[in-house]
């Protein structure tokens, strides 16, 4: 029976591997770029590595505590081009992070340059201990 029992899970675990966490609405190739995240005491630094991508084409999003990166790779060729070889696939980038900081979210910083997006996260300014004075 236990060995039963291992085998289903085996296949749950296989389902979800190839169905991915993040649900795709649209059809197509989903790729997950390269991140690089680094913290300071006043900022997150994040760089994605997004090839292909314009800056038109890129969506970030950061609700609660989670960013969300996506980026549309549109095709190279103009229209009256031809195809002599294609090794740039056409799809999207997707990826989410959670943010355990509290962010700025009127200071962030995004920019695309040469295919890599470097986003800056600023933390908010927490609350400061205040001592209170008593009036007499």
């Amino acid at each position: 029976m236990t060995h039963h029992d291992e085998g289903k899970e085996i296949k749950v675990g296989k389902k979800q591997e190839v169905s991915g966490a993040t649900e795709q609405t649209r059809s197509g190739l989903v790729f997950i770029p390269a991140v690089d995240i680094f913290e300071t005491e006043h900022e997150i630094n994040l760089m994605a590595d997004m090839p292909g991508v314009k800056p038109d084409n890129v969506d970030i999003d950061l609700r609660e505590n989670t960013l969300t990166i996506a980026g549309e790779i549109t095709p190279f060729e103009e229209a009256n081009e031809e195809d002599l070889l294609i090794e740039y696939e056409v799809g999207r980038y997707f990826r989410q992070f959670t943010i355990p900081e509290l962010i700025d979210q009127g200071k962030i910083d995004a920019r695309l340059s040469e295919g890599v997006l470097k986003l800056v996260l600023p933390k908010a300014e927490k609350a400061k201990p205040r001592k209170i004075e008593i009036r007499t």
